[in-house]
């Protein structure tokens, strides 16, 4: 048998209710399945009994909005035809819960009794539209109420439960039920069968009462986190779940402000050594973490960093109290009797002074309280009066292999103190499974992310290359990397190595790193190249933060990109087939990506180095919509018409770009405009169309005979024969005041690319050799467009966009 709880964010809205149904779907039987009230409902709840007690007749509001929500939930998640008797049932709780807000309004106040009365309506009628939902659906589900198994005592508003008495009925009473079993939580019943409440958070201590009664087989409890983090995600961005944690480091955690859990929910597990499930019902898939006995499982001291925000210190401390026995019980029975919870405690080794850390909104009635105890003392200045400080936060590293550790806490300490983090007060436990320290509230973000850095971070990521290509482009790179080693060592942490290289002959491997000053001599001695050799390699090597660099233009090389990622080997390239190939291949490379955590990187196929398609991604992930694209992405073509003024022969200047490297090694890629098509079917599709390139118009410039041209040598020599019609073309523009540029256009998902001439005054007109320009309309940008302009093409600027993609993979 499995429990799983579900809290208020997996039942907030009828969207996530469905979800929490598709788990349940997959988790087999029996089950146990423990909710919260809708998320918000419980505030909404509270607030109308304040409201009512005050005689605010605006409680009536709440109570509408209260009875809107699970109205719109039954009307959203069952079908009309079942609609009816589920209605019925939850008008009725809710004619029930109006009767007593009216007594709270009439009397003018409410009781912990009543109020408890009141609020469990948030849980009842949940887990009834739940269970109500998960039947129409098929499942074999059915309702229980809480207040018949768990017998508590009369404490109102934070009971305490009867722990034997509660298994008794729990285990009568679902020993034989339906094979799944709907509950609320956070509610129960005194023996008399008045309605309790379990204090807030109360439905994960609900789940594990029923887990250890049940001695099931796991307790989940889905959320909207995937697990315990290292630290608040909110506040550290590379904090990252934790897989697998002890019973003890859970609930250290959970004291120190990880909100995942309620923290008495672990002692009834723990007793009964049911391991506990942390999991996102939003991310199902994650795997979350895993609180049982076994513990910790990656060998990490640390296994996290939490904090416990609006803390006040209350300090006693006077020459009276060194050596005098029972000062330390009078102090803490004086906060005990005013129901002060204590957090944090340190007492100085001399008796000199004890120091407390508590609910910073106690602070008061905790210093009035103790000075009323210690008022002889104080008046004979044996005592000082109680010191209060507040604006305080904890924060603590927590950790059950802590204690063989030397060195933690002067390295805690020194990390704080080198970012200017005063610490206030210090504690540690004689079990060593966390170290605490008390210090400014405004100083807990740059505290918590200084020590996740230090505890957390590795110092140095290394990054594992394997080049295929090492001519003008992959020559290029092997030196900028060679060049920039050290710095990026320096400035960012990183360390490259290129593990393998290759070329159409021959392929060399080192696992310790080729030395860039002589991976001529290295590739020499190397072994006959083969795509799949190669690929067999990287793998057998397994090494960690691998990536695959393309620097070719070769459709088989583009192939075995899918292996790559499959394998979770990261992939670079300026090679444009892949993405440019049919939607099902480019589709089918960036859900592999995903799948398997290896990012796929292309920035060069457009603009070379030009931070063309990252900025494309930002404005698609940030919400934007790309209505139109007007671009000259052709360096090779806007070098060529730039370089033709109608004197040199236009044959002669496409030579010229085919040895200073501006066009593919075959020109036809080129001219033909194939290559800006490519480009400009790659934007499209990141700006989230489907395109194939067979949707692309192409008004190709160049005549039929250099068209049908069989090789490089006979198109050379087409266009040689043909000077006069591209002399034309050029006067016809000069004539007119314009310029020769060959545009890529995409507007309300069509595509086109062609020769236009541009007018003086145009963005286009006084582009400059390989230049590329790219303009983003989008909604954001409807009139004045987002402009990327720059050198757009030649081994130097495409190699450093290689480099920029792989660098930003070591950011990841």
């Amino acid at each position: 048998m499995k429990i799983l709880k579900f809290g208020g964010s997996s039942v907030a809205q009828a969207e996530a209710i469905a979800k929490t149904q598709q788990i349940v779907s997959v988790s087999g039987s029996p089950l146990v399945v423990v909710v919260s009230a809708l998320g918000g409902v419980t505030d909404l709840l509270l607030e109308a009994a304040t409201l009512a007690a005050a005689q605010d007749d605006s409680f009536r509001s709440r109570l509408q909005q209260v009875e809107t929500r699970h109205l719109e939930a039954i009307r959203q998640l069952i079908a009309p035809a079942g609609q009816a008797g589920v209605i019925g049932k939850v008008k009725g709780d809710l004619n029930t819960l109006e009767t007593l807000l009216e007594g709270a309004f009439l009397i003018g106040e409410t009781t912990p009794k009543l109020l408890d009365k009141i609020v469990s309506y948030g849980e009842l009628l949940s887990s009834f539209i739940i269970a109500s939902y998960y039947q129409s659906k098929g499942m074999p589900a059915s309702f229980r109420d809480s207040r018949e198994l768990i017998r508590t005592d009369t404490r109102f508003g934070n009971a305490r439960v009867i722990r034997e008495e509660t298994a008794r009925l729990v285990r009568e009473g679902l020993r034989d039920g339906s094979p799944i079993v709907v509950l609320p939580g956070f509610i129960a019943a005194t023996p008399a069968g008045d309605t309790t409440t379990l204090g807030r958070g109360g439905s994960d201590y609900t789940a594990a009462l029923y887990a250890a009664a049940l001695d099931a087989q796991e307790l989940q409890i889905w959320t909207d986190v995937s697990g315990m983090y290292t630290a608040n995600p909110k506040w550290v961005r590379q904090a990252r779940p934790i897989p697998a944690i002890s019973y003890e480091e859970a609930m250290e955690l959970s004291h120190f402000g990880a909100k995942v859990l309620y923290p008495p929910t672990i002692q009834p597990a723990l007793e009964a050594g049911i391991p506990i499930r942390i999991k996102n019902t939003f991310e199902p898939e994650q795997e979350g973490t895993l609180i049982h006995a076994g513990g910790n499982t990656e060998g990490r001291t640390v296994r996290g960093i939490s904090h416990v925000p609006d803390i006040g210190l209350l300090s006693l401390e006077g020459p009276g109290m060194i050596g005098i026995t029972g000062i330390s019980k009078r102090f803490f029975e004086t906060l005990s009797e005013e129901g002060i919870s204590i957090i944090f405690i340190t007492q100085a080794s001399s008796e000199h002074s004890i120091c407390v850390g508590i609910a910073a909104g106690g602070l008061d009635r905790a210093a009035a309280a103790v000075n009323a105890a210690f008022a002889y003392e104080i008046e004979k200045k044996q005592i000082k009066p109680v010191q209060c400080e507040s604006g305080l936060s904890i924060i603590a590293l927590v950790g059950d292999q802590m204690k063989e550790h030397q060195g933690l806490s002067g390295k805690m300490f020194s990390a704080l103190g080198k970012n200017n983090v005063n610490i206030r007060a210090i504690a540690q436990g004689a079990s060593e499974r966390n170290i605490s320290a008390v210090i400014g509230s405004a100083d807990v973000k740059k505290a918590l992310n200084t020590l996740h850095e230090a505890f957390f971070e590795e110092q140095v990521k290394q990054l594992n290359l394997f080049v295929m290509g090492v001519g003008n482009v992959g020559s290029r790179l092997l030196a900028q990397i060679h060049r920039q080693q050290k710095v990026l060592k320096k400035e960012l942490r990183l360390q490259l190595r290129v593990v393998g290289i290759s070329n159409s002959r021959q392929m060399a491997f080192q696992e310790s790193g080729i030395d860039l000053g002589n991976w001529h001599e290295t590739l020499e001695k190397g072994k006959p190249a083969s795509l799949q050799g190669f690929f067999e390699t990287v793998r057998q090597l397994n090494l960690r933060n691998a990536i695959f660099v393309d620097n070719t233009a070769s459709p088989e090389v583009s192939e075995q990109y899918g292996h790559y990622l499959h394998s979770s080997i990261s992939v670079v390239t300026c090679n444009k087939i892949a993405c440019s190939a049919g939607y099902e291949t480019y589709a089918g490379l960036k859900q592999l990506a995903r799948d398997y955590a290896a990012p796929f990187l292309f920035e060069t196929n457009v603009g070379a180095g030009l931070p063309v398609i990252d900025t494309l991604k930002n404005l698609i992930l940030s919400g934007d919509r790309v209505r139109k694209i007007r671009a000259v992405l052709s360096g090779s073509l806007n070098f060529v018409f730039n370089t033709f003024d109608g004197q040199v022969p236009f044959h002669e200047v496409v030579r010229l770009a085919g040895e200073a490297g501006y066009t593919e090694p075959d020109p036809r890629i080129d001219l033909s405009g194939v290559d800006v098509m490519r480009k400009i079917l790659i934007l499209a599709r990141e700006s989230g169309y489907r395109l194939e390139m067979d949707d692309i118009e192409n008004r190709s410039f160049l005549p039929v005979s250099a068209g049908n041209t069989g090789s490089v040598a006979e198109f050379m020599t087409a266009l040689e024969q043909e000077s006069r019609h591209f002399g034309e073309l050029f006067k016809q523009a000069e004539t007119r005041g314009c310029r020769l540029r060959y545009v890529a256009e995409f507007d309300q998902g069509r595509a086109s690319v062609g020769l236009e001439e541009i007018p003086q005054g145009h963005d286009f007109y006084n582009l400059k050799g390989s230049d590329n320009i790219v303009l983003f309309y989008t909604e954001r940008y409807p009139e004045q467009p987002l402009i990327i302009k720059g050198a757009g093409a030649g081994a130097e600027v495409t190699a450093s966009g290689l480099f920029a993609d792989i660098i930003r993979i070591g950011n990841f």
